[in-house]
């Protein structure tokens, strides 16, 4: 493949000073460090492919159906089309994806690898040459018109394995049957190289400025690099193609096109959305939104609004998404996520960076939470049917996952602390960037030589617990976690609407800084609607919509801290997971809304005086602190961090008089 050579695999190094050019900085930077980064990782350190393969090594299909009333006639597909004039269909749509804006039309495509095609089926070149008399054959026929490239559509599992091992360096079957594969240089997303079309639409609907994930690029500049995504796509001896869905929910889902060069994202998105029936595809038709993913290939640094050789561009108007210069896969899962984030709320359905599982009884949770809070191991319950593990609408409808897989994090991943996960890593999974013992081909999680950020990519099916369809009836509680470092906040507080919208905005967590050199001191992070680097919309429009959701179904707000107790991190301990258990059961089963609550000061939370198998004198953090004093300090100075992170957002006006803001800022902090 093309990929593999000289002109398109992976650049290494440092891209910002690539031959000697000095860093092309062509727009303000926007100030802003609190954008979430929950996925993103440092670049890789090698220097060529072999290098970066060689850390990889340590010597020593299922499907999703869903009931369509497109799939009609008992005995056949909805329309009765000829085999011929579908694949003729099918071409001429792929072929559309893949024309060139300067270019007079997309490459002739033609079906199946071109390793196994027949001859026949590759007519030459000269066969096209035959033009009209009045022009010359170089204006009449581009050079894409010329070029004949294979596409491989919705190939299976199985497929996808085969042309990852025999074309993609670095492609293994590990021991358990998934496929290990690298993601280049970048092992994480790049959320300072996204950019987003800013035109008189976006410019009006959309988040800008201090805060704001939303970093703008104009039109022309957009469909620059969609050419040179597009131009690099065509000049490939094939592309994978698939087609597939977004949103369980069947009146509100959305049709994805995704255009790639590797086997491997292929695959990624294979498992990541809804996969259609056949019946289905039959009758896919156009596509709602198409991603072009040319990431071996560069963007150019000269461009306008271009800092490195990476970009991933949005264009909300055309629909499209084009990713050079990365080939790390998150990248197409949250750029669809983005799109959601912006078209679901048009329709009035809340897009949600959560979890969301379901009791035997029909009462759904959601889970928020930043990475380290415990939203996979709490949402996780085997009492329990898991909706999704990430991404989910609320509709007039119910919730529903948007996504057809999982995306797990697998450092450290052991059977015993994570089996499920451990178990749905099988034939069919992506293994990204993981170590494997070069003969067994038996991965070590715990080994971080590639990156810290592996991940597992696999169909939600893979769960024994997961609820299909994905989708359920309105919530009954909506759960924010925050692993408190500096172990002040209660370890559960029942939240009025008013505080669950201040929290909800605030996306709260605070970590250890790091173990070196003795650092002890807490480190606050916020993230917006717990997922700051995905919302396209200010973030009180999706926390107004959550207040009006949970107020029309009934829903409980609650904030569930996983963190310290007794102390900041150095002094306190770490609250124990049956306890944080214990309290996520009695939010489930009701019993905790039937508790006798106390008011905390300065933050104001309403905490239960007594929760089943937790011990009361944990759930006033002021108890548990030997020195009062400090713990006031403490108190005082993460108020302090709420009170300072939130003015980005207090002067938002939501709806046509300001009161709902001030109830929001009202629930904040007092002191």
């Amino acid at each position: 493949m093309a990929e593999n050579g000289n002109g398109g695999e992976f650049s290494f190094g440092n891209g910002d000073a690539r031959n000697g050019l000095t860093k092309i900085a062509t727009n303000k930077k926007d100030g802003n460090g609190a954008v979430c980064h929950d996925d993103s990782a440092t670049p890789v350190k090698a220097q060529t492919i072999d290098e970066l393969h060689s850390l990889q090594k340590k010597r020593s299909a299922p499907t999703t159906p869903i009931k369509s009333s497109a799939a009609a006639s008992p005995g056949g597909f909805a329309n009765a089309v000829s085999e011929e004039e579908r694949q003729k269909q099918q071409l001429q749509s792929i072929s559309a994806s893949l024309a060139s804006l300067t270019r007079e039309t997309g490459p002739k495509v033609v079906r199946g690898d071109p390793a196994t095609a027949r001859k026949a089926e590759t007519p030459k070149v000269a066969h096209v040459t035959h033009t009209h008399p009045h022009f010359t054959p170089t204006i009449a026929v581009s050079d894409s018109a010329l070029k004949f490239t294979h596409f491989l559509y919705n190939l299976s599992p199985a497929e996808l394995y085969e042309q990852a091992i025999k074309d993609e360096k670095g492609s293994f079957i590990t021991s358990s049957g998934a496929l290990a594969t690298l993601s280049g240089a970048k092992t994480g997303r790049s959320p300072r190289d996204k950019r987003v079309v800013k035109d008189d639409t976006t410019e009006a609907e959309l988040w800008w400025g201090k805060g704001s994930p939303n970093i703008e690029m104009d039109e022309h500049t957009f469909l620059t690099n969609r050419e040179r995504a597009v131009d690099y796509l065509n000049s490939l001896d094939k592309v994978f193609v698939n087609d597939q869905y977004l949103n369980w929910d069947p009146e509100n889902r959305i049709k994805v096109r995704i255009v790639s060069a590797r086997a491997y994202h292929s695959l990624f998105m294979h498992n990541m959305c809804i996969r259609p029936t056949p019946e289905e595809l039959e009758n896919f038709g156009t596509p709602d939104f198409t991603i072009y993913n040319a990431g071996q290939f560069p963007c150019n640094r000269y461009t306008h609004y271009m800092t490195s050789s990476t970009s991933v561009d949005l264009n909300l108007a055309r629909r499209e998404m084009v990713i050079l210069g990365t080939q790390y896969a998150g990248e197409m899962k949250k750029g669809l996520f983005s799109v959601m984030h912006y078209l679901m709320p048009k329709r009035g359905i809340l897009s949600l960076h959560s979890g969301c599982n379901m009791g035997k009884g029909g009462d759904v949770a959601l889970f928020f939470g930043l990475s380290g809070t415990g939203k996979t191991t709490l949402s996780t319950d085997h009492n329990r049917y898991l909706i999704g593990d990430d991404e989910h609408c609320w509709s007039d409808n119910g919730v529903s996952n948007i996504e057809g897989g999982c995306y797990a994090k697998c450092i450290d991943l052991s059977r015993e602390k994570e089996p499920d996960i451990w178990n749905a890593i099988k034939f069919g999974t992506v293994l990204e960037n993981v170590v494997f013992e070069e003969h067994t081909r038996e991965v070590d999680y715990t080994d971080k030589s590639v990156t810290e950020n592996t991940r597992a990519a696999y169909p939600i099916e893979y769960i024994p617990n997961a609820k299909i369809p994905c989708v359920g009836p309105h919530p009954k509680n909506v759960i924010l976690l925050a692993c408190d470092a500096f172990g002040v906040l209660p370890p559960v507080s029942k939240l009025n609407l008013a505080q669950t919208m201040y929290h909800f905005i605030s996306g709260y967590t605070a970590l250890v800084a790091g173990t070196e050199d003795g650092i002890k001191e807490p480190k606050a992070t916020f993230s917006a609607c717990f997922g700051a680097a995905f919302i396209m919309l200010h973030p009180t429009k999706y926390a107004a919509m959550l207040a009006e959701k949970m107020k029309k179904h009934g829903a409980t707000g609650w904030l569930v801290n996983t963190g310290w107790s007794g102390g900041s991190y150095g002094s306190g301990s770490r609250i124990k997971l049956p306890y944080t258990r214990k309290i996520i059961d009695a939010i489930h089963s009701g019993s905790l809304l039937n508790a006798e609550y106390k008011k905390t000061e300065v933050f104001g939370l309403e905490i239960p005086t007594e929760v089943e198998g937790v011990p009361s004198e944990i759930l006033d953090p002021i108890n548990t602190w030997a020195d009062k004093k400090a713990y006031k300090e403490t108190l005082l100075k993460l108020a302090d961090l709420f009170k300072n992170n939130f003015e980005t957002f207090t002067n938002y006006k939501i709806g046509k008089d300001n009161k709902l803001t001030e109830e929001m800022v009202a629930a904040g902090p007092i002191f």
